[in-house]
């Protein structure tokens, strides 16, 4: 019964029934999209599949965001590019307990969507859709969790098909019956291995996601039907893509506890299991600086860290920005070195120079099952014999040690400028914020890129 039970409260949900907490949040979340999505729509990872899908674009509804002459294309197409795009820098939300990046998929679709409508969608309507969407993805992400993982999917697009289904579904006003079929079209376009990180594939997991999704919902709003219980079955997707799962009990949890409130943001753009390493030696370069050393004279750095760290971003010599983003040693130079560690210090220039490979190979690391997993230790020992050590009980942009709203204001100001120029990103900062109370959200879209 799990799929009708999530297609039944989806489509019953209120905004009325929102708490505010979790209102906040997804706006919150959408914002850091937002964010993602424009600072990486030029990346070349974004403009290659823009170029080459091009040709394929139908009608012009749909923003692709940060194109050239405010590029359109049809739903479908802006649902793809915009997820690539706003995944391509490893710098969007996080759940942290099933490492999902819940408002990717979600709002790349619901986007999309809401612009290709032939009716205005407003703040409200907008926002309880993204919740009902992120909810249903990470309820059935922490039903899998963590076998679906260690098998070799990608958790962010294996369940984000299902979120953006369910949101869009929403924003079109199915019946439970046609949201069921909607999950259901869903569930069996499976999308994305951990095979992918560290290529272009990666964040084309995210686009394709949001496409399915958008495609699932689509298609039962005109009669196309699916298993009833396509989540559930024997051979359904939880029981195909996990060996065990609780789906059950966390569907009954729908309304109860809501996973958009834990969502976090990354002060980072890379997997965020190497942020606690990377907040680590920013604080140690601090330091450095205040003793007047360099790391010129560094002998060694050896890190004792979660046992995740090494199995997802172990890659000891990345050739370019993207496998650097699986790269806890190149975290750690960057931070290391340059006390800063954002999109800029990912570029495959920075990557490959003699000064950060010199560091990068002298840093070791060490997995230890008594640390948590946004916990990490730092050793540094020196010519001379001078060492320093750095303790991170929990990494900045964990639930512990939250983004505020202007580290998020600043890291959104940050990746826009390179679109919109620095008075564009403030103004578009200043736009988006008013998410809640906008009437139409084409009208914000269009606004955020300076349309009059």
């Amino acid at each position: 019964m799990a799929t009708q039970q999530l297609a039944s409260w989806a489509t019953s949900l209120k905004y009325s029934s929102l708490p505010e907490t979790a209102t906040t949040a997804a706006s919150r979340s959408f914002y850091n999209w937002l964010g993602c999505a424009l600072g990486g729509s030029r990346h070349k990872t974004t403009t290659r599949a823009f170029q080459a899908l091009r040709p394929f674009f139908g009608p012009a509804t749909s923003t692709v965001l940060g194109h050239e002459s405010k590029a359109k294309a049809d739903a479908s197409h802006a649902a793809l590019i915009n997820g690539i795009a706003s995944h391509v820098h490893d710098y969007d939300d996080t759940h942290l307990e099933t490492i999902i990046h819940p408002t990717g998929p979600v709002a790349s679709a619901l986007l999309a969507q809401a612009e290709a409508l032939d009716r205005d969608v407003g703040g409200e309507e907008f926002i309880l859709a993204l919740i009902v969407g992120i909810e249903a993805e990470c309820k059935v992400g922490l039903a899998v969790w963590p076998k679906h993982y260690d098998i070799g999917w990608h958790i962010t697009s294996t369940t984000g098909s299902i979120g953006a289904a369910v949101a869009v579904g929403k924003l079109m006003d199915l019946t439970s019956e046609q949201m069921a079929h909607a999950i259901g079209i869903a569930a069996t376009q499976v999308t994305g291995l951990r095979e992918m990180f560290g290529s272009d594939t990666k964040s084309f997991h995210v686009g394709r996601s949001a496409q399915n999704g958008l495609m699932a919902a689509v298609l039962a709003s005109n009669g196309y039907t699916s298993s009833l219980q396509a989540l559930e079955a024997k051979r359904g997707w939880a029981n195909v893509v996990s060996v065990s799962n609780d789906l059950d009990a966390q569907i009954a949890s729908l309304g109860k506890v809501w996973e958009t409130e834990k969502n976090s943001f990354k002060p980072f753009p890379c997997g965020i299991v190497v942020h606690p390493i990377i907040d680590g030696c920013i604080q140690l370069h601090r330091e450095l600086k205040a003793k007047d050393l360099s790391t010129a004279r560094l002998k060694s750095a050896h890190a004792r860290v979660h046992p995740l760290v090494l199995e997802l971003t172990g890659k000891k010599t990345p050739k370019d920005g993207l496998q650097a983003k699986f790269s806890v040693y190149h975290g750690g130079a960057v931070g290391l070195v340059l006390g800063k560690a954002g999109p800029a210090e990912y570029e495959d220039r920075v990557v490959t120079s003699e000064e950060i490979i010199t560091v990068r190979d002298k840093i070791t690391a060490t997995a230890d099952e008594t640390l948590g997993a946004d916990e990490a230790e730092i050793v540094l020992e020196f010519e001379g014999g001078a060492e320093l050590k750095k303790h991170v009980s929990h990494a900045v942009g964990s639930l512990e040690v939250p983004m505020t709203d202007t580290q998020l204001q600043e890291k959104f100001v940050d990746q826009v400028a390179l679109v919109l120029g620095g008075n564009g990103a403030k103004q578009a900062s200043s736009v988006v914020e008013s998410l809640k109370g906008v009437a139409s959200i084409r009208d914000l879209v269009a606004r955020i890129l300076g349309s009059p």
